[in-house]
């Protein structure tokens, strides 16, 4: 048997444990996420649940029907709901430089987010 037959099996291994290791990085993405929107998701779902907190919000949502008000809400829940699942799936798929760039492009948005609110809100 030649060096080259034992050689092929051993690259195949390798691609194998790389794909696997992505899957978990997406995997421990997809948690961390989780813990982090677990309070906007309880709050969210506890808006949509309870109809009177419809007075704690003024302009459009104070005018809405109770349905649109519940239906806004749980829009809202899904959305926090499915995040987790989303990231931890674009993780494990997407490519090292594709991760860089979103991750680029969120860190510049976030330093936006706090200039402007600390420019406007406060």
């Amino acid at each position: 048997m030649s060096t080259k037959s034992r050689q092929a099996p051993r690259r195949e291994e390798t691609l194998e444990l790389g794909s696997a290791h992505r899957g978990l990085w997406g995997a421990f993405a997809g948690l961390i996420v989780a813990v982090l929107i677990a309070y906007p998701l309880s709050a969210s779902v506890a808006f949509a649940t309870h109809p009177a907190t419809q007075k704690l919000f003024g302009g459009r949502l104070e005018g809405a029907s109770s349905a649109g008000y519940a239906a806004f809400w749980w829009v809202i829940a899904l959305g926090c709901l499915a995040l987790p699942f989303l990231v931890g799936f674009g993780i494990a798929r997407m490519s090292g430089r594709t991760l860089l760039i979103i991750g680029g492009v969120v860190v510049v948005f976030l330093i936006l987010v706090l200039v402007l609110g600390q420019v406007f809100a406060f």
